[in-house]
């Protein structure tokens, strides 16, 4: 231990690589399965956009705001410690929404039950047809295509049902037909609960027959495949927000999570601020960077985590809410852990005197250099199209019966790429040159965007997870390493942080905004595919654009000496009157001899 407690960097790069670890497993917690949580309220696809959006833009606008006062008012722990406990009591009010349908959202906790309830989505009224079960085999020769053993968006389960003949020899029904019609105007939900007592047996023919549902859409379309489920849920989404409890569970959702936005977003711009001034009082800045893989390591792991109890422990936790409420349980858990470590978080005693309105400053330079206005373009791009991966991304694994162990490992396999791929980060960003390492990450984001249009299993999206080491990591190694290059001194930081927090969280919130309501009018995959397709338009325009802008000058400080020595003799040659130039070169000719 120094003779200064206050200079201890072993110390402090051990509390920051902590911190930096249980805020990653607070991140993941939630953050990833937020729009899931949300659909299992019952809320459609535009109506989760606009929340989503919401969120991100409290963010972008709030963050370097809070992170501005804190410093001003020389009160970052403050800051800190309120925000980790703030956002610790403020994350457990989203388990007080209530949900559209709470018979939807209780599912078999008992493995030995035989038949579960089946649910269909809003909006759709049942007509029970029972037929026979020689004119079922006569008007179905092949027999109705059986739903999958998964749970389906909003509650649409079978998974109690038997697949087919010699499942179960005690089922009475043989010929039970749904048919749906949607209706645009009305939310309305019916519960289907097949029920075996009160039926005669002399009126079924067949005392041992096995049921057989099958859900009948407009267009023939059976609900069996996850596609026809995209399809129903898009057109049975409805903008109209008259229904009451569509209304409270929308303004709770959004107020809970814009009043949670304001206490959790200062945590991560004030914390980064503090750690990097305290590193700068040393020079001790280059061990500063290296803290970001502790965040991904801390994220890579709770995700994982929080999908394997979220199986385990959802059906003991859920008395009148939804499954998802241990997501935010144990995020307000790992939020109080933190807390505990944030009252050792390094912060400097002594605020460094730098000039003010650094900010405005770096926001200066988009006018001045067209590449950071290009480069700011690109970024604000990357977010929009990558709110929807963020957002929708689930829903359509869900789809394809995909639980949340499997999301889960889906999104620790892009964090595990990405910490195996840094330490070839500076080779990587010599060999591919700033514009190279944009170009390989616009594409590999574009090709991922691309094969998620094409699912056709649960497991399908797991190979491709492995290109967001490129898509994510190198794509953004590569826009610091441009703005660190292109700002002018002192603005390195501010440009930087400008570029995640207002130009990338801005493009999330428009891409969510405008996301959900493309999922609706259309399907997620014609999303992915639109977003391919204006990913591969701007890269060209970025390729062809970027080489004809003006270069960079580089500064030659012995020709500014030159410059400084020509008042005093005019007439030397300047190669002779520079002393560095003589210098190096003197140096280098004893090293050769």
């Amino acid at each position: 231990m120094s003779a200064n407690p206050q200079w201890d960097i072993s110390r402090a790069l051990r509390v920051a690589r902590l911190f930096h670890l249980m805020c990653g497993v607070r991140d993941a917690c939630v953050t990833p399965f937020l729009t899931l949580y949300l659909r299992q309220l019952g809320l459609a696809a535009p109506w989760v956009g606009v929340l989503m959006g919401s969120k991100l833009l409290v963010a972008a606008c709030w963050s370097p705001f809070c992170a501005f006062l804190a410093k001003s008012c020389q009160k970052r722990r403050v800051f800190l410690v309120g925000s980790l406990l703030g956002s610790a009591g403020a994350s457990l009010l989203m388990v007080l929404v209530p949900p559209l349908n709470r018979d939807a959202l209780y599912h078999s906790c008992n493995g030995s039950s035989s038949m579960t309830t089946t649910v269909l989505p809003p909006d759709v009224t049942l007509s029970v047809t029972v037929a026979s079960a020689r004119e079922s085999v006569t008007t179905h020769p092949a027999g109705p295509p059986s739903l999958p053993a998964r749970r389906r968006p909003e509650g649409l389960e079978a998974s109690g049902f038997p697949d087919g003949p010699g499942e179960s020899d005690q089922e009475p029904f043989k010929g039970l037909h749904l048919e749906g019609s949607l209706k645009g105007a009305e939310a309305t939900s019916q519960v289907l609960h097949p029920v075996t007592s009160g039926v005669e047996d002399n009126s079924w023919e067949g005392a041992s027959e096995v049921v057989n549902t099958t859900l009948l859409l407009p267009g023939d379309a059976a609900l069996g495949s996850p596609a026809n489920v995209s399809e129903a849920k898009r057109e049975a989404g409805s903008l109209d927000l008259s229904s009451e409890g569509l209304q409270w569970t929308f303004l709770l959702s959004l107020g809970f999570l814009v009043f949670w936005e304001l206490l959790t977003a200062p945590q991560e711009q004030v914390a980064n601020d503090s750690l990097y001034e305290y590193l700068d009082f040393v020079d001790a800045t280059d061990r500063y960077k290296s803290l970001g893989l502790w965040r991904l390591l801390g994220m890579s792991t709770g995700v994982c985590g929080i999908a394997a109890l979220v199986g385990r422990l959802d059906c003991s936790l859920m008395t009148n809410g939804t499954r998802g409420v241990v997501y935010f349980y144990s995020y307000s858990l790992v939020s109080t852990l933190s807390l505990l470590v944030s009252i050792a978080f390094p912060i400097p005693t002594c605020q460094q005197q730098e000039p003010g309105y650094k900010t405005i400053k770096a926001l200066s330079l988009l006018g001045d250099d067209p590449r950071i206005l290009l480069l700011a373009l690109t970024v604000f791009l990357i977010g929009t199209v990558t709110s929807t991966v963020q957002n929708f991304l689930f829903w359509h694994m869900e789809d394809y019966g995909s639980s949340e162990l499997v999301m889960g490992f889906s999104v620790a396999l892009s964090l595990l790429g990405e910490i195996l791929l840094h330490p070839f980060k500076a080779v990587l960003l010599r060999k591919l040159s700033r514009v190279g390492a944009v170009g390989l990450g616009l594409g590999c984001l574009a090709g991922q965007l691309l094969y998620y249009s094409f699912l056709w299993s649960w497991w399908s999206v797991l190979p491709v997870q492995i290109l967001s080491a490129i898509s994510n990591g190198v794509l953004w190694w590569a826009v610091e390493a441009s703005v660190e290059d292109l700002a002018t001194p002192s603005t390195e930081r501010p440009l930087s942080t400008m570029f995640r927090s207002h130009f990338h969280r801005g493009g999330s919130s428009l891409g969510s905004f405008v996301g959900g309501f493309v999922v609706m009018s259309f399907s997620l995959a014609m999303l992915y595919r639109a977003c391919c397709v204006v990913l591969l338009l701007w890269l060209a325009v970025f390729l062809c654009i970027q080489p004809r802008l003006p270069q960079e000058r580089k500064i030659n400080y012995s020709k500014l000496l030159v410059v400084e020595g020509s008042d005093t003799s005019d007439s030397e040659p300047g190669s002779e009157r520079d002393w560095l130039v003589k210098a190096m070169r003197e140096e280098h000719s004893d090293c050769r001899g």
